[in-house]
């Protein structure tokens, strides 16, 4: 009973088995360890829940080490197993097994006794992780003796000094430490021996080819099982890197502050975090203005929406290249800015904020402005230029000058002064003036009433930035009658037009409200348009010269044709009354000759007279519907009795030809192409017409075996008064050809011709088919356009 009491109280956990492996006994240690009180009897082995390998993987308890060593003697030695307590947790126990005999030596039982070694374990496993971490850290982990000897070396320090495990351990930590640095070591063990820890201080050592390593180091003491310093652990890290990318900090920083460019940063919320000089320099703020404050108060009130575009943009790590925008200065001065905005990300990656570089692009916007305004000045020099050459009425010319260079030179008001032609001399007037007014509501003039000419006597371009300061030399109501002295005019501009001959013809006055609004370059654009107009002014005269000849000319030619047309007309009445006599021979044939002679001089003057019409706008058409076939039928059945030298060959086709048109100017159109195709074919003895029709044209086509044209021909043909070149001895004035087209033309049709040299020509031309309901009207040619 002594001993059961000793066992019982026994800080060694013991326990036994009997023959059949169940508990037979325990004490109050191993139910300590076991985390419960098994049933003694019943449970097999082990008195733990569970039962694992060491390495935690589930054990039967029949195929425990307990049970095999308690049948088997050769393993009667200690083993490691691991138990799982009620609670969930684990212990690592060491076993040591014993057999139990009876006196014939016969296994009755077995004895274990119990160790707990899970701290054992827990310190080896720290061991090893902290062996692994020490092997594999990138830092240089090393330790020293107090007297400086090495006396552990990882892998980190290998790598940044040089130097094997083999090669350091045992020599002097000096090895690493510059010359003139020897004095940290003594300083660092002093601490040491202190008994104080050395943090994060920089320094510079050296590897194993004697190159300088910048690092931080961090020494701690090392103890012993008593408390004892017995030396120092060492952690150095190479800070290469650190001190390029601050290095590369500082040279951003200094580019940053130095930088003409507003390098801004800002949180998500749009709260300004950093400013540098060139935003000072750009907006106006200085640094501790704007800090902490919103960006929004760089933005003019129309543009707050912009913030909500670039910070969501931001948000979803978008980049802003270039975006060209308005910002406002501190003084509320706009200025046009180009911006880029780009995300700032923490070390996680995360974005945080957003980075700004604006640009002041206030010299861009004013080169492209002036640019475009150079481009546009071009234009319009280009455009007036083209415009006045093409005018031949002076007017026109004029108004266009006018406005141009107003428009040119932005001032408030133009005018254009003139000397029409019959003024006496010295008698320039104010012949027209821009759309524009002058300030206050002052509108230039634009009777003729005489204005002073002194700005353009001198024939010179006259320039003043202030009228106001110049009135001595300016005379009174000069111009337009305004005061000089309450003008609302400032800047004056007066530049003359000169003709060919350096005459002076008129001149161009400019104004404006603002003093020194006209430059030496609006002097050269007006000189320039000017010089132009001067041209175009005498082109104009010439025009105008022209015309009235030709408007006499052909007055002369209606008078000529109507004065030529009463005697002919007199002359065919006696010769027809004289061939209606009985007379025979000789007489009859010479009144035959006579009236084909009268007949060839009326049809001259008719077509002088429908060419004079023409020209004059007179030539009246009476419209009506008819088909083109049967006029054709009966007009080519005439033409064959007519004719006594070619045959007409027709083709007309079965379809009706409706047009809408002037019956007897359309005969009168065909009867010139087929009486054409008969004198320009001598040789021949037939001519060919044919008639096409299509659903919305008639064609018709009238073809001779001649002596053709050239392509020069060709392009003169339908020229008054042509005449090809080989044609002697072929009677007329060039005008049947030209009526013919203005026939056809005004009927909205078109004709062309073909033509080899020396083989013949075809004549063509197509008219509109008619659908409408037939009418009946009378109108003048121009209604036919």
């Amino acid at each position: 009973m002594h001993f059961k009491e000793l066992f019982d109280d026994s800080p060694v956990a013991f326990y036994t088995c009997d023959a059949n492996g169940k508990i037979s006994y325990y004490n109050r240690s191993a139910a300590a360890l076991w985390g419960r009180e098994p049933v003694v009897g019943e449970e097999s082995w082990c008195g733990s829940l569970k039962l694992c390998s060491p390495d935690g993987s589930p054990l039967p308890k029949e195929d425990s080490p307990m049970a095999r060593a308690a049948k088997d003697e050769r393993l009667q030695k200690p083993f490691e197993i691991k138990i799982e307590l009620p609670e969930g947790s684990f212990r690592n126990l060491l076993v040591y097994p014993q057999l139990k005999h009876n006196e014939k030596k016969e296994i009755t039982g077995s004895y274990f006794t119990l160790v707990d070694i899970s701290d054992r374990h827990k310190d080896h496993i720290k061991q090893v992780t902290l062996s692994a971490i020490e092997q594999s850290s990138d830092d240089a982990i090393v330790s020293k003796d107090l007297d400086g000897k090495i006396t552990s070396w990882n892998a980190g320090a290998e790598r940044i000094f040089g130097y094997t495990e083999k090669e350091a351990l045992g020599k002097q930590i000096t090895m690493l430490i510059p010359q003139d640095r020897l004095n940290e070591e003594t300083y660092i063990i002093s601490n040491i021996r202190e008994g104080k820890k050395i943090d994060h201080i920089e320094t510079i050592r050296l590897d194993k080819s004697g190159k300088e390593i910048p690092i931080s180091v961090t020494v701690s003491p090392l103890k012993d099982a008593s408390g004892k310093i017995i030396g120092a652990s060492k952690v150095a890290r190479d800070i290469s890197d650190k001190l390029q990318v601050e290095e590369k900090q500082a040279m951003l920083s200094a580019i940053v502050e130095s930088s003409d460019d507003a390098i801004v940063s800002k949180d998500l919320n749009g709260i300004i975090m950093s400013w540098n000089r060139g935003a000072e320099q750009i907006f106006g703020y200085m640094e501790e203005e704007v800090i902490g404050k919103s960006i929004k108060i760089l933005f003019p009130k129309e543009r707050l929406q912009e913030e909500d575009v670039i910070i969501n943009r931001v948000i979803n790590g978008k980049k802003i290249d270039h975006f060209e925008t308005i910002r406002r200065h501190k003084s509320g001065r706009e200025i046009p800015v180009s911006i880029t905005v780009s995300p700032i990300k923490d070390s996680h990656g995360r974005i945080i904020g957003a980075s700004k570089v604006a640009r002041d692009i206030s010299a861009q916007v004013e080169s492209q402005v002036a640019m475009e305004k150079y481009i546009k000045n071009l234009e319009i020099l280009n455009s007036v230029g083209k415009s006045i050459s093409e005018k031949l009425d002076v007017k026109g010319i004029l108004q266009r000058v006018t406005d141009a260079t107003t428009d040119l030179t932005g001032a408030a008001y133009g005018a254009c002064f003139y000397k029409n032609t019959g003024e006496k001399e010295g008698g320039l007037r104010l012949f027209t003036t821009s759309e524009y007014q002058l300030p206050s509501g002052n509108s230039v003039k634009t009777s003729h009433s005489r204005v002073f000419e002194s700005s353009f006597i001198p024939e010179e371009v006259v320039r003043v930035d202030d009228i106001s300061n110049h009135h001595n030399k300016i005379k009174k109501g000069f111009p337009f009658g305004i005061s000089t002295q309450n003008s609302p005019i400032k800047s004056y501009l007066a530049v003359p037009i000169i003709s060919k001959s350096g005459f002076l013809i008129g001149g161009l006055q400019f104004g404006h409200p603002a003093a020194g609004a006209f430059t030496e370059e609006h002097e050269l654009m007006v000189m320039n348009i000017a010089a132009q107009a001067a041209v175009s002014l005498e082109n104009s005269k010439l025009f105008e010269q022209v015309k009235s000849l030709s408007a006499k000319k052909d007055e002369f030619i209606a008078l000529a044709s109507h004065e030529l047309k009463t005697p002919l007309t007199t002359i065919k009445g006696y010769i027809q009354v004289l061939s209606k006599l009985k007379q025979e021979g000789m007489p009859q044939h010479f009144l035959s000759r006579s009236l084909n002679q009268v007949d060839k001089l009326n049809t001259l003057v008719e077509d002088l007279l429908n060419m004079s019409r023409i020209e004059a706008g007179q030539l009246n058409f009476h419209l009506e519907v008819f088909d083109l076939k049967e006029m054709l039928h009966d007009l080519i059945d005439t033409f064959t009795y007519s004719s006594q030298t070619h045959k007409v060959v027709k083709d007309l086709g079965n379809s009706a030809a409706m047009i809408e048109g002037d019956k007897q100017r359309i005969e009168q159109a065909i009867l010139n192409l087929l009486t054409n195709a008969i004198k320009y074919s001598p040789r021949a003895d037939a001519i060919y017409v044919s008639l096409e029709v299509t659903e919305n044209h008639v064609r018709l086509k009238v073809r001779d075996e001649g002596i053709g044209l050239t392509e020069d021909q060709k392009r003169q043909l339908f020229t008054r008064f042509y005449r090809a070149e080989d044609t002697t001895g072929i009677s007329g004035l060039g005008l049947g050809l030209y009526l013919t087209k203005q026939i056809i033309d005004r009927h909205r049709g078109k004709i062309e011709v073909t033509s080899e040299y020396g083989k013949g020509s075809e004549f063509c031309f197509t008219l509109p088919m008619k659908k409408l309901e037939t009418q009946n009207r009378l109108y003048n040619s121009n209604s036919l356009r």
